[in-house]
C-alpha cells in the first residue's frame, strides 16, 4: 500500500521549498502554515515570470512563515518580511505563466529591490490575488475542471520514491552522484509503488479525498541544480533520455505526474498516511 513520506510545498514559485508534516488538500494546491504552493512569483517588469532555469540564484532564496508573516531569507542579506494577511488594496500586475496571463497583486517596492539585488537581476515580487481562479488545461484531465496558482500547470505533482531510487542506480552505474528528491520538486512523494507507477496510476485516494494523476512531467534542466548551492551540475536528462522519453509528450523526457484534486478538496494529508491506489489499466 503506498504511503505519503513528503509534503513540500514552493511558496514563492521557483524558490526553496518547505517540507511539512501536514497540509490542507485544496483544489488549487497544498495550503499549510497561512501559505498556498506557488502563492507568490517573481516577475520582470513586464510581467514575465522568472525561475531556476534561468537564475539558479532562486534555489537561495528561502521562505518560511514566521507567525503573521513571511520571512524570506538569502545569504549574507538581511530577511525580507511580508505579512500574510491580504492587502486589498496592492498594486495590480498582469503577469504571464508560459502561456496563461494572470492578474497579480504587486508586493511593492521594499520586495522588489530586496529580489533584485538576491538575483541580481531587476524583478519584481507577485502574489496571486483571492478573487482569481486559474483554471488547468482540460487537454490532459477528461474534461475534469480543476485550477491552479502559480505552479507550471497543474496544482499537485506526485513522484514514487522508487523512480528516484532506479534514476540514482543508473545514475550511479555511469560513475555519478545519486541525487535528492528535492532536484524535482515533487509536492507529494510516495513510499510503496514500482519504479514509475504512478505513471500508470488512476487515483491515490482514502475515504476523505482522491488524487488523479493527468499529466506526465516534463523536465527541463532544474534537476541539474544543486538546491543547497544553486550551482548547476551534471543535468540526469542525458541518463533519463535513455528509458523516460514520452511519446506520449512528444519524446520529451518525463519523471512524475500532474495531479488534480478529485475529491475531497479541505481535507487534511499527513506523512505516513497510508493511501489506496487503483492502476489506469
Amino acid at each position: 500500500m503506498p504511503t505519503l513520506t513528503q509534503l513540500i510545498l514552493y511558496p514563492i514559485k521557483s524558490c526553496a521549498g518547505m517540507a511539512v508534516d501536514s497540509a490542507t488538500l485544496l483544489e488549487s494546491g497544498l495550503q499549510a502554515r497561512g501559505v498556498h504552493d506557488r502563492e507568490w512569483m517573481l516577475v520582470t517588469d513586464d510581467g514575465q515570470f522568472l525561475t531556476q532555469r534561468e537564475f539558479p540564484r532562486m534555489a537561495l532564496v528561502k521562505p518560511r512563515p514566521d507567525g503573521d508573516a513571511l520571512r524570506v531569507s538569502f545569504p549574507a542579506m538581511d530577511d525580507l518580511t511580508l505579512p500574510l494577511a491580504w492587502n486589498g488594496d496592492a498594486a495590480p500586475r498582469r503577469v504571464r505563466i508560459w502561456d496563461d496571463l494572470v492578474d497579480a497583486a504587486d508586493c511593492g517596492e521594499d520586495a522588489a529591490a530586496w529580489f533584485t539585488r538576491a538575483l541580481q537581476t531587476p524583478c519584481r515580487l507577485v502574489r496571486f490575488r483571492r478573487d482569481v481562479i486559474r483554471p488547468t488545461s482540460v487537454k490532459w484531465t477528461g474534461g475534469v475542471l480543476s485550477q491552479t496558482r502559480f505552479a507550471d500547470g497543474y496544482p499537485l505533482l506526485l513522484i514514487g520514491q522508487a523512480s528516484l531510487d532506479d534514476l540514482n542506480l543508473r545514475l550511479r552505474a555511469a560513475g555519478r552522484d545519486g541525487l535528492g528528491m528535492d532536484r524535482f520538486r515533487p509536492n507529494l512523494v510516495v513510499d510503496g509503488l514500482e519504479a514509475f507507477e504512478e505513471d500508470y496510476v488512476e487515483t491515490l485516494r482514502t475515504e476523505d479525498f482522491a488524487i488523479h494523476p493527468v499529466k506526465p512531467c516534463a523536465r527541463c534542466p532544474i534537476p541539474s541544480i544543486d538546491q543547497a548551492t544553486a550551482v548547476p551540475g551534471p543535468d540526469p536528462l542525458d541518463i533519463l533520455q535513455t528509458y523516460r522519453a514520452n511519446a506520449r509528450m512528444e519524446g520529451a523526457v518525463c519523471m512524475g505526474m500532474n495531479c488534480i484534486v478529485v475529491r475531497g478538496a479541505g481535507s487534511e494529508l499527513r506523512v505516513g498516511q497510508q493511501l489506496d491506489s487503483e492502476l489506469a489499466f
